[in-house]
């Protein structure tokens, strides 16, 4: 058996002696699985497009058409995508009882299908649409069959409406009791693991800052440098699926 590194291992001490853990996750944590980060030079979602003019909440006022010929591109690539084993690590760690809740910047989804079960999805899940006017919810696969039919914005079978997607667009605010448990499950933290987030899209990005002015300790697990790097009790800075790995081997 390969020997767990060290700093996976003081990780691991880590959850052994918490009672509240909670794992903080963004985008990083799904580029094994395929789906490729905001801000990567090259590889980045918004590497060539002005998040602002594609997917801001007035973008889709404006011209809900416009605003899906982008969306609805990213919604069917992430139809399929599946959880790689850094999802199903963060899931067994729940499962086992080291890990209290997940909290996700993600909308891909992909926690929920590995097994989380206490989810707190703060950006919302691709995993619906809503329509503004009736509050009907339309599920991802009749959404990516109504794009793959039209040639603009799904509409509301029930009232013609165009469909927005169920996640917090850019110039909307989080939805107000997922952060709110978000902010409570930081506050009694006395253990914190951020998987794959630079940390800096407010105000998720203050929930270490919550968990670290309580007393908690603070783990990443992370490639690339973050405002936290001072704070933090361990750094990981490999494949998030290495890392994980070796946590859990390492318990």
């Amino acid at each position: 058996m390969r020997a767990v590194s060290t700093g996976a291992q003081q990780v691991a001490d880590l959850l052994r002696a918490s009672e509240s853990a909670v794992v903080l996750t963004g985008a990083g944590i799904s580029v094994p699985s395929g789906i490729p980060d905001f801000r990567s030079p090259g590889t980045g979602l918004w590497e060539n497009v002005d998040p602002m003019e594609v997917a801001h909440i007035d973008a889709w006022r404006r011209d809900p058409d416009r605003f899906w010929s982008f969306y609805g591109e990213r919604f069917a690539s992430l139809v399929d995508k599946r959880p790689n084993d850094a999802h199903l690590a963060v899931a067994e760690l729940e499962r086992r009882g080291f890990v209290r809740a997940v909290v996700t910047q993600n909308i891909d989804r992909l926690h929920r299908l590995a097994g989380s079960e206490r989810l707190i999805e703060v950006h919302g899940s691709i995993d619906q649409s809503v329509c503004m006017e009736c509050g009907g919810k339309v599920p991802i696969d009749r959404v990516v069959t109504l794009l793959a039919d039209g040639d603009g914005a799904p509409l509301c079978e029930a009232c013609a409406t165009p469909l927005k997607p169920d996640v917090v667009l850019f110039g909307e605010l989080l939805p107000e009791r997922a952060l709110a448990e978000a902010q409570a499950l930081a506050m009694d933290a006395d253990l914190m693991i951020c998987v794959g987030s630079s940390l800096e899209v407010y105000p998720v990005a203050g929930l270490p800052a919550i968990t670290r002015g309580g007393g908690g300790r603070l783990v990443l697990v992370t490639q690339g440098p973050t405002p936290y790097d001072g704070d933090a009790d361990v750094k990981l800075d490999g494949d998030v699926v290495t890392e994980l790995r070796a946590v859990l081997a390492g318990l």
